[in-house]
């Protein structure tokens, strides 16, 4: 019976996901724009760090614990598995409550966050072909950057549970719709915050101790800055190193308690609807 369910469960996935694929393969175009932004970011990413560490002795330094050979790497995975993690759930599931649409959703045979979790699939499978690729090239074999992870096993599982506490989190925020209806502010706020404390602007490792103790409980960390030391072979937070396989347990343990708090969440959330605007 269990078996069943989760063959019944992965066919809506795959039903879902290809037809999401097939929509927004229509607007590729829109998707290959991020070939030119990614690697632009990247050059300005590479540029400051090598002046940064040609003013602290060149090549051979160690900042923080980072050579300039891990830095330049930490900043190219980075923005590759951006590219594989990236989430629009929030603002899809907050546009839908404002308008009213999600009562279409409420009637229908699939639960909205399997539905949403199934259509960033298909959304990211296109940006894997049309984002990912391009860009990994360029940064292979423009920039001479090795992207390939020692730990290639971790570093797809890391990746696979970045791409999942994104979406856990961002959709959290959606949820907040329910409430405040116009919930754009928040939405703002967050990824603000999600930009500042994930990792992609500097390594958390450059904040402050107090502030690394902070981040370390906050599930920025394990979107995007996790996923991305795995791939670069180590892990350093806190004051505190953690073998690849450790963190990633870790990571997993803190996409379960998102998974759990995003269901208890849309329970209340399902209580609270009223379909308005519909």
């Amino acid at each position: 019976m269990f078996f069943r369910f989760v063959k019944h469960q992965l066919r809506k996935i795959r039903a879902v996901a290809i037809v999401t694929y097939k929509e927004w393969a229509a607007y590729r175009t829109h998707s290959m724009i991020s070939i030119f932004v990614g690697p632009v970011y990247f050059l300005v990413q590479y540029c400051i760090w090598k002046a940064v560490y040609s003013a602290q002795g060149g090549t051979q330094a160690v900042i923080n614990g980072m050579s300039l050979e891990q830095m330049l790497t930490y900043f190219g995975v980075n923005a590759l598995i951006g590219y594989l993690t990236m989430d629009f759930a929030d603002w899809n599931l907050q546009m839908l409550v404002r308008t009213g649409k999600f009562l279409t959703f409420a009637l229908r045979p699939i639960d909205h966050k399997l539905f949403a979790f199934s259509q960033k699939i298909g959304h990211r499978v296109l940006g894997f072909f049309f984002e990912f690729l391009p860009c990994f090239l360029i940064f292979m074999f423009v920039f001479k950057i090795n992207l390939i992870p020692e730990h290639w096993i971790l570093a797809i599982i890391s990746i696979a549970l970045g791409f999942c506490m994104t979406f856990l989190v961002n959709y959290c925020i959606g949820l907040t719709a329910f409430w405040i209806v116009r919930a754009e502010g928040i939405r703002n706020v967050f990824q603000a915050l999600q930009t500042v404390f994930n990792g992609s602007l500097i390594p958390l490792v450059f904040f402050g101790k107090n502030w690394q103790k902070v981040l370390f409980y906050l599930p920025f960390q394990y979107m995007l800055y996790v996923p991305s030391r795995v791939c670069t072979g180590s892990y350093e937070l806190a004051g505190k190193t953690y073998a690849l396989p450790q963190i990633v347990g870790i990571q997993a343990c803190a996409v379960c308690v998102f998974l759990l708090l995003t269901c208890l969440l849309y329970n209340k959330a399902m209580k609270q609807f009223t379909g308005v605007g519909a």
